[in-house]
């Protein structure tokens, strides 16, 4: 009887804990990422899934990184996407050096940070 009355009480308090914190909308997903390039810059296109929830919780920036991390663009989401979802965003002008010829894109939302997420991107010159 002691066990059964446990496992209720076990019960209750994980749907209490539960209903105390809402869904989350996890973290953003890099679905794809082009790059073309002209003249000395390229265009980085970029297509991100995340469960927006609004103002609270969105994707709200990439970037653009050379293999050994340095940051070459970055493109700064100002609002939430909740109706327009998966969505692509691009970044012009960005300066790739020569003899780099993969960058990693990497995401980040209001409330998970950066994702542990990176999408390799082989560039063709």
């Amino acid at each position: 009887m002691k066990s059964r009355q446990n496992r209720m009480l076990g019960l209750l308090v994980a749907y209490s804990v539960a209903q105390t914190f809402p869904a989350s909308a996890g973290e953003v997903e890099i679905v794809k990422a082009t790059a073309t390039q002209s003249g000395g810059s390229w265009t980085f296109s970029v297509t991100l899934k995340h469960g927006d929830t609004g103002w609270d919780h969105y994707a709200d920036m990439w970037q653009v990184l050379s293999p050994e991390g340095e940051l070459l663009g970055e493109r700064v989401l100002l609002h939430p996407h909740v109706d327009e979802q998966p969505f692509t965003r691009t970044l012009s002008g960005v300066t790739v050096p020569q003899g780099v010829s993969e960058v990693v894109i990497r995401a980040r939302d209001t409330v998970h940070g950066v994702s542990p997420q990176q999408y390799r991107l082989s560039l063709e010159r």
